[in-house]
């Protein structure tokens, strides 16, 4: 899989969601992590998204399966960190589960919840909360992908939306991406049991694509989660409130350094 690398130190894996690529990761994370060294960042295109060939990929299971292929060859044994967006959610939460010895800490930003398909999934009617005149002024093709999931419909965000998630959205392979989902579901599903490391859930009360309520279903598996829903943000919730991103996804690696601290003095003791 194509990948971009930032920085040195704990790997940071960070997976995009369905359609987009790396770009979406990379633009809403570098600026928490630009104030806290000692991070490699590992931000990858998912096989038919990006710049990452779908090959013969043709199920979710394919996809964990490259996914875990990724960690092996640019992790190995380390210990790591997980963060997933939307669809990325599931897969991250997938590989929390099935390595728990190994990630040390799962956040997940507008993940899908207890359904995966939206069609089975409680979401709210898109409810535009911060509207401006500007974006009628913006290109075309930018508002026919923005507005239908534009919580926040200023011409920053639509910037930030256009250089982040429209520019994956246009190089994605679509019809490998229709071939992926004809078999969506991962065999196993993504929790196998209980995750007891440092979490943290993002939704958004507007979210009209993956909602929240179905999220907080996830709970009982994650006893060391945050879970916070937050008022003006959709679905593109890492740029729409971006400074409340920051700071939970930044309480998030407290927590995480907190009980790597713990963990080794207890090793040590």
């Amino acid at each position: 899989m194509h990948f971009v690398e930032v920085g040195t130190g704990i790997p940071v894996l960070a997976i995009h969601g369905w359609t987009p690529d790396h770009r979406l990761m990379l633009g809403c994370l570098e600026p928490v992590f630009a104030a806290r060294p000692g991070y490699r960042r590992l931000y990858p295109d998912l096989p038919g998204m990006g710049r990452s060939p779908a090959g013969d990929v043709a199920s979710a299971d394919d996809l964990l399966a490259a996914l875990e292929q990724f960690v092996d060859a640019q992790i190995g044994s380390e210990p790591f960190l997980v963060v997933g967006q939307s669809y990325g959610g599931y897969l991250a939460r997938a590989l929390a589960h099935r390595r728990p010895g190994q990630v040390s800490g799962l956040a997940l930003s507008c993940p899908v919840g207890k359904f995966l398909r939206r069609s089975e999934s409680t979401v709210p009617e898109l409810e535009v909360r911060w509207p401006d005149a500007g974006v009628e002024e913006l290109d075309p093709v930018l508002v026919e992908e923005f507005v239908p999931m534009a919580v926040v419909q200023t011409p920053e965000v639509a910037r930030r939306f256009a250089d982040e998630v429209l520019v994956g959205l246009q190089v994605a392979d679509l019809a490998a991406m229709e071939r992926v989902q004809r078999r969506w579901d991962l065999s196993e599903g993504p929790e196998l049991g209980v995750f007891e490391r440092p979490a943290l859930f993002l939704t958004g009360r507007q979210d009209n694509i993956t909602g929240y309520a179905d999220v907080y279903a996830l709970l009982p598996h994650y006893p060391h989660a945050s879970f916070a829903v937050l008022d003006c943000a959709g679905h593109n919730l890492q740029i729409e409130q971006p400074v409340l991103f920051g700071a939970l996804v930044g309480e998030w690696l407290d927590r995480v350094e907190r009980e790597g601290r713990n963990g080794r003095t207890e090793r040590e003791g």
